[in-house]
């Protein structure tokens, strides 16, 4: 029996290491196709957005959409990549039904983007660097349905011709963890720069997972592909099986075949597909309808100046400015919406700012866990950042307290309504009236002379005893602070 561990698989025989790779397809956001007119938005009826030049007709002509090369600039210039001023079309041959004209035009030897970075952000605060070995464009093919007749497949091409960017990472995974936190990382950034929506349920973004296994500083083993993983919690469950069946079948006096696999979802197993290809298979050449792409520095430069602040300037930024831990300010940058709502919580209107790690607390913790609770993303969110921000600013003040914040905020979600309605409406505004606190406190004291004595005889977990009493006989209104201190003096 083999148990992983992070990177280590402990096998009968000794411990293995995982390594990996990941072959990242991201559909690019552009409303036209990368060769073609033909619209790319999901969900259409069968067949209804497909050109002549999609459908491979004799005499059609492929055409650049400069929208796609832009966005695959930018990308580059997103993973910290070298753009190739000179990039090449191949076209690679091979036979599906929806593919139609038998091949795919793709990028081989030059590709538009070279080699990259990433940081991954893990889960213990750790940061590390992957390397990313290329990007390039290409069409996507169509979709063969096999659920429609029972003994025909029938042929969707609404995707075919559709701009993919091919992203291919290094080697440099050693896990399941790490792959993950690479996928979000990636997805993150593509989002922050508007080139692909990340939608993986959509098939937008799909990965290709290589996997082998070694001992522990020996040279790379053989890997296996497993072809269009399209969750992250699957890439990791494909990972953890893949990884074990190798290192069993190696102890079991095995080898370990180079090949495509498929991951089967419901069973948590991956298969075999087809035997791997290897780059002559393809039959690569350059597409004699299509010239080099070719573009300066001031083409790269103009891109350069629309690129957005990205998740790694943005999380040093707000743990510089705001004082925020790595762990809150990874959270809050990681998608772009997010930190748009926390900066705007935090500063307020009017110049007024706001204490940036109670902010970082409201939004990590209650408006997480009522999205979650809700299934909504924080673009639809019930409470807004302003309304947020107002419920804030009555803590501040001591209006309420934190606690009873928690009950108005549940309120706002539930009603819409603002946090100072719901306060005045249910009377829960502190009581900060250091005489009606007296008066409480004196009650309480004398009900419980008993346990007094006890307190002042040395049981000091007392205190907290008669602070529950207080709170309790003003309906949890009493302000904290001033409660704490005049009982201490008090019991003093």
């Amino acid at each position: 029996m083999t148990e992983t561990n992070g990177s280590i698989i402990e096998g009968r025989t000794g411990p293995w290491e995982i390594v990996l790779g990941l072959e990242v397809h991201a559909q690019v956001v552009s409303n036209a196709k990368l060769f073609s007119g033909a619209a790319t938005e999901f969900g259409a009826e069968p067949n209804t957005q497909v050109s002549l030049v999609d459908a491979a007709m004799p005499g059609m002509l492929p055409v650049i959409n400069d929208v796609c090369v832009e966005q695959a600039v930018k990308t580059g210039l997103g993973l910290k990549a070298q753009i190739n001023k000179r990039s090449v079309f191949d076209r690679k041959n091979y036979f599906y039904a929806d593919l139609p004209a038998g091949y795919q035009i793709s990028q081989y030897l030059q590709p538009i983007v070279g080699e990259g970075t990433i940081i991954l952000d893990l889960p213990d605060g750790r940061t590390r660097e992957v390397g990313i070995t290329r990007l390039h464009l290409e069409q996507d093919a169509g979709k063969s349905l096999h659920d429609q007749h029972p003994t025909k497949t029938y042929v969707d091409l609404n995707r075919c011709g559709v701009a993919l960017m091919e992203i291919v990472s290094e080697p440099d995974m050693r896990s399941a963890e790490e792959a993950a936190a690479y996928l979000r990382k990636l997805r993150s950034i593509l989002r922050y720069l508007g080139t692909c929506d990340g939608n993986m349920e959509q098939g937008s973004l799909r990965c290709d997972v290589n996997v082998s296994v070694r001992r522990p500083g020996e040279p790379y083993g053989t890997r296996c592909e497993i072809k269009n993983v399209n969750s992250i919690r699957f890439v990791s469950q494909a990972i953890e099986y893949e990884a074990r069946r190798q290192v069993e079948l190696l102890e079991e006096g095995g080898t370990v075949v180079q090949e495509t696999r498929l991951f089967d979802s419901g069973r948590g197993v991956t298969r075999s597909m087809r035997s791997k290809e290897h780059a002559h298979d393809y039959r690569y050449f350059p597409d004699p309808d299509l010239l080099p792409l070719e573009f300066d520095d001031a083409y790269i430069e103009r891109i350069r100046a629309t690129m957005p602040e990205l998740p790694d300037a943005k999380k040093a930024r707000f743990i510089a400015d705001y004082g925020l831990s790595a762990y809150d300010a990874g959270v809050l940058v990681a998608e772009q919406e997010t930190a748009a709502y926390y900066e705007a919580l935090v500063e307020g209107e009017g110049g007024k700012t706001r204490d940036p790690k109670m902010a970082a607390n409201w939004v990590i913790g209650e408006l997480f866990g009522a999205l979650n609770r809700a299934g909504r993303t924080i673009q639809d969110s019930p409470v807004s950042s302003a309304e947020l921000g107002g419920l804030l600013d009555l803590i501040a003040d001591d209006t309420i307290s934190g606690r009873i914040a928690k009950d108005v905020f549940a309120d706002m979600v539930e009603t819409g309504k603002p946090a100072g309605e719901i306060v005045e409406a249910k009377g829960l505004r502190q009581v900060t009236d250091s005489g009606a606190i007296d008066s409480m406190i004196d009650e309480v004291l004398s009900r419980n002379a008993d346990k007094v004595a006890e307190y002042k005889a040395g049981k000091d977990k007392l205190f907290g005893f008669f602070v529950g009493q207080v709170m309790k006989a003003t309906g949890g209104k009493a302000n904290p602070k001033l409660l704490n201190e005049r009982l201490r003096e008090k019991l003093q």
